[in-house]
């Protein structure tokens, strides 16, 4: 991965393989995948390739782009519900639709690229998702609630979902696939057994983005074409 890269230029699948015989694990990667986007691993990895992934996916598609800008438009409701004050998150909302809107305009991958390493803007781009996470799982707090550890849901929101640098958990991408209607393929290195485990979040639905995890750390996969 480049230095000082937040989002990587695509990379061979086989940049990921350690120095040293790859495991089956590997080879499965390489027969289903054949290139990567390697994600900074600060933390917030997992927000940052989401939406790097997500927006790739619909950038030649002028109007998957417009309604995931409506989409984005529409978390206000989300927010507010959730008794956030606007001037917790529209500086956030703004940075993300300048993004989209970039996008809109010049339909090139390395535009985003470049918007996406931009620290500031990348970084405002992963606080709106924290805080839209955060207000989808208060918003839905009888069903969440099951799922989360902490003495409530409202503490683990800040103290878990909206803090930056703090790894996401399942139950946090869950709710942020809820709130923005995008459905996750997960690929997982981690666990003992011979074969990767895949996860469709939510199940059932058609994956826009493919992620791999591995030790805790997300990256962008690619699939190979299916001939």
């Amino acid at each position: 991965m480049e230095t000082g890269s937040l989002v990587s230029n695509r990379e061979d699948i086989s940049s990921l393989f350690p120095e040293n015989t790859p495991g089956p694990k590997y080879k499965d990667l390489s027969s289903q995948f054949s290139s990567v986007r390697q994600v900074r691993g600060d933390g917030n990895c997992f927000y940052r390739a989401l939406f790097f992934a997500h927006l790739e996916s619909v950038l030649h598609n002028a109007r998957a782009l417009q309604r995931f800008k409506e989409k984005i438009i529409q978390t206000c409701e989300e927010f507010s519900s959730a008794g956030f004050d606007e001037s917790s998150f529209k500086h956030h909302l703004d940075t993300v639709i300048h993004v989209v809107e970039q996008c809109q305009a010049d339909e090139q991958e390395d535009r985003l690229l470049r918007l996406i390493n931009d620290q500031v803007t990348s970084d405002g781009v992963v606080q709106f998702l924290r805080l839209l996470t955060s207000a989808h799982l208060q918003n839905n707090a009888d069903f969440f609630c099951n799922f989360v550890e902490a003495p409530n849901l409202q503490v683990y929101c800040q103290q878990e979902v909206e803090a930056m640098a703090m790894e996401c958990d399942h139950v946090d991408i869950l709710a942020l696939s809820q709130a923005l209607g995008i459905c996750i393929h997960i690929v997982s290195m981690d666990g003992d057994e011979q074969q990767l485990a895949h996860h469709i979040i939510p199940e059932g639905a058609e994956p826009s983005l493919h992620l791999l995890y591995q030790m805790s750390h997300y990256n962008i996969l690619y699939p190979r074409p299916q001939h």
